[in-house]
């Protein structure tokens, strides 16, 4: 290894981890101080901008560490500072031990803290305007990449610092989260038949009509009528086309 590329990893194994790894000898501590810290702030400032709620609840001290932990630990896979806040979840969910007191929500609701900047991110889909007018019934819908359906074991909806519950829930709930014509992105709680409906045809490509969805639906929730949910059904459709939620639709 050149003297250029061992002093390259010991500064960033320092700026990671200044504990453990210590500052190559030749740089002044002084200036190695400022990267110390501009570094690991600007990780910080940007991730409790993006998970104020979760950031309320562990409390500053907390929060330190845990930012500490990303940022020596983690190995991300982009160099877009704007999926941080991505890689910072998967590094919750995936690659950490959580402290005994940490409360077991956190990650589910840093994850729907995310939610709203990723879609606001997110690029803008392409679809063929010829398909916006299909049948939805006959034909099969298919749902935006900007909508998303989204289950939690807790509600995540309603915790703050001051409503911290303890128990996850009986059953999970659901949320259809898009972004609207107008860049707008919208939070909608789903009850259970309305996630089951939108499950069975998010897939990318799907192939499912919306009368075959709909008689699944009816089918797996035991329901005498089936023409009944296949009317409130139609009527779901069509009003997610109009939100721009359904795109349009694919022969099949």
């Amino acid at each position: 290894m050149s003297d250029l590329r061992q002093q390259q990893v010991a500064f960033a194994a320092h700026i990671r981890d200044p504990e453990l790894h210590p500052a190559p000898n030749d740089i002044e501590d002084r200036r190695m101080a400022i990267y110390r810290e501009l570094f690991f702030n600007n990780i910080n400032a940007f991730l409790s901008g993006y998970f104020p709620i979760a950031k309320s609840i562990v409390g500053d001290d907390q929060w330190g560490v845990l930012i500490r932990g990303f940022y020596r630990d983690h190995t991300s896979h982009t160099p877009l500072f704007t999926e941080l806040a991505g890689e910072f979840l998967n590094y919750l969910a995936n690659e950490r031990i959580a402290p005994t007191d940490e409360p077991r929500f956190i990650t589910e609701l840093a994850h729907y803290e995310w939610v709203e900047g990723a879609l606001n991110l997110a690029a803008d889909p392409e679809y063929d305007p010829k398909l916006l007018d299909g049948d939805l019934l006959k034909q099969a819908p298919q749902v935006s990449p900007l909508a998303w359906l989204l289950s939690y074991h807790w509600p995540v909806h309603e915790i703050g610092a001051a409503q911290q519950p303890t128990e996850e829930l009986g059953t999970p709930i659901h949320f259809l989260v898009y972004r609207n014509a107008v860049d707008k992105v919208i939070f909608n709680r789903l009850n259970p038949m309305s996630a089951r409906l939108l499950q069975l045809i998010c897939e990318p490509g799907n192939t499912t009509t919306g009368t075959a969805a709909l008689k699944m639906l009816a089918l797996e929730m035991q329901h005498a009528d089936q023409d009944k949910v296949i009317s409130a059904g139609s009527t779901m459709l069509a009003e997610w086309r109009a939100k721009n939620i359904i795109l349009g639709t694919h022969s099949v």
